[in-house]
């Protein structure tokens, strides 16, 4: 990794690892279930793209309408967007219309053909919460509250009453991968290192890079601009790979490390030639779309028909300079899922692929001169044709200051859980309604697992 990438990818909110370590835990794989009715036709992948740092969603999605606009406007003060630029959203949404940041017309254009939807409010939740519950310290509330390392964990697991190493990607991972036919790469994929989401008991994520054909592997094992040393680099590998060791760890790092290089040759040749006609911003967030849409056309060399993606983009922790570097981040995600859509369409996969964002936090409505500080109930998006696109779901709240929801400053409770929101993608994924709390230990306190879908933006 170049210091450049590796500093575009930086953010208070990061949670990294080495790439190398994780590719040899790669191969941690156990029994699991199969998906029911799983056969060569049954693909399905979801995309987790993370907007670290806190992403100022009621700047990104925010009433239109004359007097919910004025009180947008006078609880945000100079953190406010002018009403003239916002992009208008099709249809009237819990009797409010809504707009879009400027900056984001290709998401705009989505939602309005049905191939986008807005959940709101949503939150990290150990139960449901009322604000007297909240002021008189009696209610249950997620450890580290507005702490970025704690919910950006708990946002990863669903599981914010404790502090855990297994994500709910990673749960579920566990209980379907059996439906995969390959046993060397994990159906969990990042782009940007090892995180808690796609971490589960028996399985890790399996981590590749934007460029090139995506596998991390010693250099220069599978290529260098010398063959000849290249070559050579590459014997002199395997011969440490195949020397007898006495002793069990030198043996097993000799074994594992030696499957995550035949890995990773096969995750390069089956991504190699999978090129598209749609073509990807040059910024690190496209590129790292372009990699998964890659990854998506090589499913049947690599024997995937499930399959989860983590994408992050780093550096929403705007407690200054809100208007101008949101504003230069908006456009970024917009078209990373505008240019992503296009992909899936090309690859007749955009009813089988679902993307959806999380973030650690919103932001408080009200300004603290420059910026905006760390909030709690947000708004997230869903792209893919699966989706019931076009709505808003959930409960957007009202935006003035002494809300039954605000807990100061504009601090807003979820009125929706991260159990329910990605309880909603995994049914679609393919988990059996008896099994969501196998995924989400919490999911009976906001929902009864009996009674269908906990939202309802998944077709």
């Amino acid at each position: 990794m170049n210091r450049r990438h590796f500093l575009g990818q930086m953010s208070c909110a990061a949670v990294t690892a080495t790439p190398l370590l994780s590719t040899l835990l790669n191969l941690r794989m156990a029994n699991a279930a199969v998906v029911p009715g799983a056969d060569s036709e049954d693909y399905k992948a979801l995309v987790c793209f993370f907007l670290a740092g806190g992403n100022d969603s009621f700047n990104m999605l925010v009433p239109s309408g004359s007097s919910e606009y004025a009180q947008y406007a006078q609880t945000r003060s100079n953190m406010s967007l002018a009403q003239n630029t916002l992009l208008p959203l099709n249809g009237v949404h819990q009797g409010r219309n809504f707009g879009l940041h400027p900056g984001m017309a290709g998401l705009q254009n989505l939602f309005n053909q049905g191939r986008a939807a807005f959940v709101s409010n949503v939150g990290t939740l150990v139960e449901p919460v009322t604000l007297a519950r909240f002021q008189s310290e009696q209610a249950k509330l997620p450890q580290g509250l507005f702490s970025h390392a704690d919910q950006i964990m708990h946002w990863q697991t669903s599981v914010p009453d404790q502090r855990s190493a297994l994500g709910w990607g990673g749960r579920m991972a566990d209980l379907l991968h059996a439906s995969n036919q390959q046993s060397n790469i994990s159906m969990n994929i990042s782009l940007d290192g090892s995180n808690r989401f796609q971490t589960g008991s028996q399985t890790v994520s399996y981590e590749i890079e934007a460029s090139g054909n995506g596998a991390i592997t010693l250099q220069p094992y599978l290529d260098g601009d010398d063959p000849v040393l290249a070559s050579l680099g590459q014997t002199a590998i395997n011969n440490l790979m195949d020397a007898e060791y006495s002793n069990l760890f030198e043996k097993s790092f000799a074994q594992k490390t030696k499957d995550s290089l035949a890995a990773a040759e096969q995750f390069s040749s089956a991504v190699a030639g999978k090129t598209l006609q749609t073509t990807f911003s040059a910024n690190n967030v496209s590129q790292a779309f372009q990699m998964v849409a890659r990854t998506i056309a090589a499913r049947q060399e690599l024997g995937m028909r499930r399959q989860t993606f983590f994408v992050m983009f780093g550096g929403f922790d705007h407690h200054d300079e809100l208007l101008n570097s949101h504003g230069s981040m908006m456009p970024v995600v917009s078209q990373a899922l505008t240019e992503f859509d296009t992909a899936m369409t090309e690859l007749n996969v955009n009813d089988k692929v679902t993307t959806f964002t999380a973030s650690d936090f919103a932001r408080t409505l009200t300004s603290n001169g420059k910026g905006t500080d760390h909030g709690w109930g947000s708004n997230q998006i869903v792209t893919g044709a699966a989706v019931n696109g076009g709505q808003i779901y959930g409960s957007y709240p009202e935006l003035y200051l002494g809300s039954p929801l605000d807990t100061g400053r504009g601090r807003l409770i979820p009125t929706l859980s991260t159990d329910e929101y990605f309880a909603e993608l995994a049914r679609w994924f393919g988990v059996p309604d008896a099994d969501l709390d196998k995924v989400f230990p919490n999911i009976g306190r906001f929902h009864n697992i009996s009674s269908g879908a906990p939202v309802g933006f998944m077709k």
